[in-house]
């Protein structure tokens, strides 16, 4: 289509107005060129890489022709990645902008007036079968990568698993009233599921061959548990229905794994670098709970490792404690072989990478296996170098094994101290200063009394007289020093009140014979 008049198309809010009527529409473009296509198919071609921003070998060729005439004036186009490669490979000069926009809806809103010679019908035919093909080819771009099937089939497999545990625990514990030695014999489930429906009643264990099922000790061991069972007795008819339950178990299981391996092998077909990396349960795990694998390879690395834990992570948050460092990748290979100290190192590093794998499996072309192989012995040298860490390290000569050094006991021996166990009472800080402050006042009296004995024999060597006051007084010292003595004993031992007023007496009474 070619514009006749570029001076209305200044006007971009008031530009729908032109093209109300096919009249109007006319006067402002005009076709210059129509070609059809042969079929739906070349049709289709042409759509899609109009819609990837390529450039079709039919619109080439026309832009070839016609184009080329009218160089000097730029091309409109409705995308601007397919503009780039228009003025890259044909170098002619587009233009995209507001105005082309709203020009390229007014043409499609009278295509019909601008193209002469196409009835309605068959362009409203056309229109919807090219729809169709469209969608049809978006959703079948590419078989291999629809990641639905992984969604489905992930999820079916976790509710078997929840089913089989169920019923396997209802025929343990049904046919347990029967044979209750049975279970503890043999513990896996299918192999305990086949063995009843093969049998049935215990009795039968004597006379039947269950050799291709069970080991000959095994065997043995059941047989003999059978003729000494303290199980109850039971009908032929319960015996039928534990047995039809026993099936059900059978058949969930056989199903069970043919679910799995057809998991297994949708997972190397879609996302190979990413089984390789964390295995296909995990990584099927990964794609169930982000919805796609589109939509997993969005997510950073910091919420592919957390993914799965959003509970504990908001919890964390809410409470203000440490935040979860793993979840759905916490089951992966490369964690479960980690010691708990490097568990969230290695999840850290794992998440890392895995995230490169599902951003290469999703956007990439490539199907082979190489980028998740090359990445999963990175993330297992970096988990032995932790690993070894623990038992190396730095000496002068460089790094060397430390040596183990010789573990000794020592036990501490403890000794039982009996003074906890005194239940009298605590004597009080103040009572104990005063019993200090008499023991020194008793000692100064003593020293006083040596100092008189000595004086005395002093004075009866040099031959001096001795005066009978000075004799009595002398006395009269001593007898006051014991009675102060006695007295502070005694107010060591009962310090009362009766007692201090005996003290003020008996000093008044020193003090009136010494006024004497």
């Amino acid at each position: 289509l070619q514009v006749l008049n570029e001076k209305k198309l200044q006007e971009v809010d008031s530009l729908w107005k032109e093209f109300e009527t096919p009249e109007k529409a006319n006067k402002i473009v005009k076709l210059k060129h129509f070609e059809k296509f042969q079929d739906t198919t070349e049709a289709l071609a042409a759509s899609t890489a109009l819609v990837e921003g390529k450039l079709s070998k039919n619109l080439k060729k026309i832009l070839k022709k016609i184009v080329a005439k009218d160089a000097h004036e730029q091309l409109a186009v409705a995308d601007a990645k397919l503009g780039g490669v228009i003025k890259d490979k044909l170098n002619l000069s587009c233009i995209h902008s507001p105005m082309v926009t709203e020009l390229m809806r007014g043409i499609r809103s009278q295509i019909e007036g601008l193209i002469t010679g196409l009835p309605s019908r068959e362009m409203a035919a056309m229109c919807l079968g090219l729809a169709h093909s469209l969608s049809r080819y978006k959703l079948k771009f590419s078989p291999d990568k629809v990641d639905t099937m992984i969604v489905q089939a992930i999820s079916l497999l976790d509710d078997l698993d929840k089913e089989l545990n169920n019923y396997i625990m209802r025929c343990r514990e049904w046919y347990g009233w029967h044979f209750p030695e049975l279970g503890k014999i043999i513990t896996d489930n299918l192999t305990y599921c086949k063995c009843v429906r093969k049998v049935g009643d215990r009795r039968n264990f004597a006379s039947s061959d269950v050799s291709d099922i069970l080991s000959e000790e095994i065997e043995e061991d059941v047989k003999a548990a059978a003729e000494i069972s303290m199980g109850t007795e039971v009908s032929e008819e319960d015996i039928n229905n534990i047995i039809h339950l026993c099936d059900q178990v059978i058949e969930i299981s056989e199903y069970r794994t043919q679910l799995y391996d057809y998991l297994k092998n949708r997972m190397m077909a879609i996302a190979p670098n990413l089984t390789v990396m964390v295995g296909e349960l995990v990584g099927a795990r990964l794609i169930a709970h982000a919805g796609s694998l589109l939509n997993l390879a969005k997510h950073p690395a910091s919420t592919v490792q957390i993914l799965g834990a959003e509970k504990a992570l908001f919890r964390a948050l809410k409470t203000k404690r440490d935040t979860p460092k793993f979840g759905l990748i916490y089951h992966a290979s490369l964690v479960g072989q980690t010691t708990a100290k490097n568990k969230g190192k290695i999840s850290r590093m794992l998440a890392a990478k895995t995230a490169l794998t599902i951003r290469y499996d999703a956007l990439g072309d490539d199907t082979s296996a190489e980028m998740g192989a090359e990445n999963r012995l990175k993330v297992e040298t970096r988990l032995r170098h932790l690993e070894e860490r623990g038992i190396r390290r730095i000496s002068g000569t460089g790094k060397a094994l430390a040596r183990a050094d010789k573990y000794q006991n020592k036990s501490e021996v403890k000794i039982y101290d009996p003074s906890g166990d005194s239940t009298l009472p605590a004597v009080p800080k103040k009572r104990k200063i005063q019993e200090v402050e008499d023991q020194e006042a008793g000692v100064a009296v003593k020293a006083k009394k040596l100092k008189t004995e000595t004086k005395e024999e002093t004075n009866v060597e040099e031959g001096e007289p001795v005066k009978k006051k000075k004799k009595k007084k002398e006395k009269k010292r001593q007898a006051e020093a014991e009675d102060e003595g006695a007295l502070n004993e005694e107010a060591a031992t009962s310090p009362t009140v009766e007692n201090a007023e005996k003290k003020k007496k008996k000093k008044k009474k020193v003090k009136e014979e010494d006024e004497d």
